[in-house]
């Protein structure tokens, strides 16, 4: 006997129609999926099936296998490198929130002189490449480096250097130093947002400026120092350049400096020993992620601002204010004065021997001359400037439609941003390895070309331009864009002469950001170029394993003026349209 509900057949005729509306997909919205799939899925099947499978010698698949895997988990070598990754993410980590948890408390909460200059230096440091970064913190901590030398003056000199920064304690140090800017900005971001009306009351209740900062502020905060901790550990595990510069020469492997040694020779490359090593840490990172996200779920508890008289208060330190000055002062000297300092020193010597007073009378523009000469180096920066100007481009307007038809929710729109930031779960080796693997069995000549690293970085950089763009076409009121409509304006009309005029300065600082992202990367285009598309940032990891120190330091002085004018540029002009701190 059937029985049937009063009610359930509305009820489910309006749940079928409700799936059929999901379903309908526009067609711009198609296409554009279309696009990013043939971007993603492509890169993603060749490291997964060569992970599976054995190779002829023209790369193509022959036998399904799992020696891979199983060679994998049974070495002893893979099972050391990991826990090698998880101490140096997890120090890393450490170290990076605790010197911008500091500063983004000083700058936020509290009237220290000169704070506001923090913003500054935080952008201006991502001027810096990363790998030139490394490198000055080589020459600061090495052997010869000031600081052993310094050591050695006052305690004497032992039988080697009293610090050997070719170890875990000095990844940890240098990627921890690296990472504070960027801790800093998204740190400042979640107290600005925190009512600061509790840490008040705390000191009208006789609490000093440490009890108050270590019971109130950092409990307000926990959701975000946490899930910060984990981004940061997150970007430590997936890290390239201090690993393979610091790391390898103190025989201290990770998982990504694993995965280069496995792909760095074309010519005798192990697809199947990279693949699974890519794969394994795709697979953690994507674990990693996903705790992150779970994290961010329960930020709801710790929430301050009600929206009835919130504003935020600055806290008066009275004469506490010049020791906190003071800290901010020794961060600016760990981060800029002392990095770049000995990289402006080492480019006026001949030859790196330290610091000493005898260095001072070598000082010559001879590696400037050798720099700026026809060659190479030149070819190095055009390369650069044209993969730079060709990624931002080609991200910016694209993630803006993208962006647009997800926010005014099109049909299938919300499919766009969720596939735009499929590729924020690839380390920048793995895409690396993944994208080597598809050119490489490509029937078009395009590995160790420049359009194949554009490519790939266009790709590596999607979920940056889609945050940017979704955040600008946010703040922009349908009425504008009813009103265009309502005279009789169609879809692309609005687009082009309303939605893009008014998104234009979160375009502007999107393009600054990724061209910066795009000529600091190492990890992302080291597998993919050849001869004839040599990059700055790849030039100066080549650079420091030939040992050219002068010429490096000379090469990184000239580029590093450059971004810093491009950073200040970016930072001026998110700050006019309010995209930053």
């Amino acid at each position: 006997m059937a029985i049937v509900l009063d009610g359930a057949g509305p009820n489910i005729a309006a749940g079928r129609e409700r799936w059929l509306q999901r379903l309908k997909v526009s067609p711009l919205v198609a296409v554009l999926a279309a696009i990013l799939l043939i971007l993603i899925v492509p890169p993603t099947l060749y490291l997964v099936v060569t992970s599976f499978y054995t190779t002829r010698p023209d790369g193509s698949f022959d036998q399904f296998t799992l020696r891979y895997y199983q060679q994998l988990f049974s070495s002893p070598y893979f099972a050391s490198s990991l826990w090698n990754t998880v101490i140096y993410a997890a120090g890393s980590a450490v170290v990076a929130i605790v010197l911008g948890v500091v500063q983004a408390v000083i700058v936020e909460r509290t009237n220290t002189p000169g704070r506001r200059y923090v913003f500054l230096v935080a952008v201006m440091s991502l001027g810096i490449p990363h790998v030139l970064y490394v490198v000055a913190w080589l020459l600061l901590l090495g052997r010869t480096g000031p600081v052993n030398t310094l050591i050695a003056e006052i305690f004497g000199a032992g039988d080697g250097p009293a610090l050997n920064v070719y170890s875990m304690w000095g990844m940890v140090l240098v990627e921890g130093v690296g990472f504070a800017p960027l801790t800093f900005l998204l740190m400042s971001a979640v107290l600005r947002s925190t009512d600061a009306s509790f840490e008040e009351a705390a000191l009208m209740a006789g609490a000093g400026p440490l009890k108050t900062f270590r019971s109130i502020t950092l409990r307000l905060g926990l959701p975000g120092v946490l899930a910060l901790m984990l981004l940061i550990g997150i970007r430590a595990f997936e890290s390239f350049e201090v690993p393979a510069l610091v790391g390898l020469a103190g025989n201290v492997t990770v998982l990504t400096t694993n995965i280069y040694q496995s792909a760095k020779n074309i010519g005798a490359i192990n697809f199947g020993e990279s693949g699974a090593y890519a794969v394994s840490l795709l697979l953690i990172v994507v674990l990693l992620l996903f705790w992150h996200n779970r994290l961010a779920h329960h930020a709801h508890q710790f929430q301050t601002i009600t929206g009835k008289g919130y504003r935020p208060r600055i806290i008066d330190l009275g004469p506490w204010r010049y020791l906190t000055a003071a800290m901010l002062a020794v961060i600016f000297l760990l981060v800029i004065v002392l990095p770049v300092g000995i990289l402006v020193f080492t480019s006026l010597q001949p030859f790196y021997e330290g610091v000493t007073w005898d260095s001072f009378r070598r000082f010559s523009w001879e590696n400037y001359a050798v720099i700026l000469a026809p060659g190479s180096f030149r070819d190095s920066i055009f390369n650069t400037l044209v993969l730079g100007v060709a990624t931002a481009t080609l991200v910016v307007p694209f993630t803006a439609l993208c962006a647009w038809l997800a926010v005014r929710r099109y049909p299938g729109g919300s499919m766009l941003d969720q596939l735009a930031m499929v590729p924020l779960v690839f380390p920048a080796i793995v895409m690396s390895v993944a994208f080597l693997h598809v050119f490489v069995n490509l029937p078009v000549p395009l590995y160790g070309t420049l359009i194949s690293v554009i490519f790939a970085s266009a790709v590596r950089y999607l979920p940056y331009g889609m945050r940017y763009a979704y955040a600008g076409v946010l703040q922009i009121h349908t009425d504008l864009e009813d009103a265009a409509t309502t005279s009789g304006a169609g879809r692309a009309f609005v687009f082009v002469r309303v939605v893009l005029p008014l998104v234009a300065p979160a375009m502007v600082s999107c393009w600054l950001f990724i061209f910066l992202l795009t000529v600091q990367s190492v990890a992302l285009p080291l597998l993919l170029v050849g001869p004839g598309t040599e990059l700055i940032a790849v030039t100066l990891f080549d650079l420091w394993q030939n040992g050219q120190i002068t010429e490096l330091a000379a090469m990184g002085v000239l580029w590093m003026c450059f971004m810093l004018v491009v950073s200040a540029v970016f930072y001026v002009t998110a700050r006019r349209y309010q995209l930053s701190a």
